[in-house]
């Protein structure tokens, strides 16, 4: 039995040091993975959270890839991967009274999204 030559080609996107916690980008994530690219731009483009424009970028530049650099059709995708991991947490120093200094701690992520075509 012969396999598709589309089935197993898939289009992978990262985007590194986003500015935001993990819990925030993992809610996001949670609603787009399985759906297909179509319904996922509905979803995101309709949540009222600010997490969700840097993980629309994504998932439009994963499309563009596919369908530029393997030829895929766009509306035939769909999210098979999608994964948030920490990143580095950037440290600042605020000055307080008294001398006294607070560490500021702005948590960063790693956004992972895989996309693939959808089997007929």
């Amino acid at each position: 039995m012969k396999k598709n030559e589309n089935s197993d080609r898939k289009a992978k996107v990262l985007a590194q040091h986003i500015c935001m916690s993990v819990s925030k980008a993992q809610r996001i994530i949670n609603q787009i993975r399985g759906r297909s690219y179509e319904k996922t731009l509905m979803i995101l483009e309709l949540m009222p959270y600010r997490a969700s424009y840097p993980i629309l970028k994504l998932v439009y530049s994963g499309a563009a890839n596919a369908s530029q650099n393997m030829g895929l059709n766009e509306t035939d995708l769909f999210i098979s991967k999608a994964e948030v991991n920490g990143g580095p947490i950037v440290k600042k120093v605020r000055p307080r009274a008294q001398g006294r200094s607070y560490m500021i701690k702005k948590p960063t992520c790693h956004i992972k999204i895989v996309l693939k075509l959808k089997e007929k």
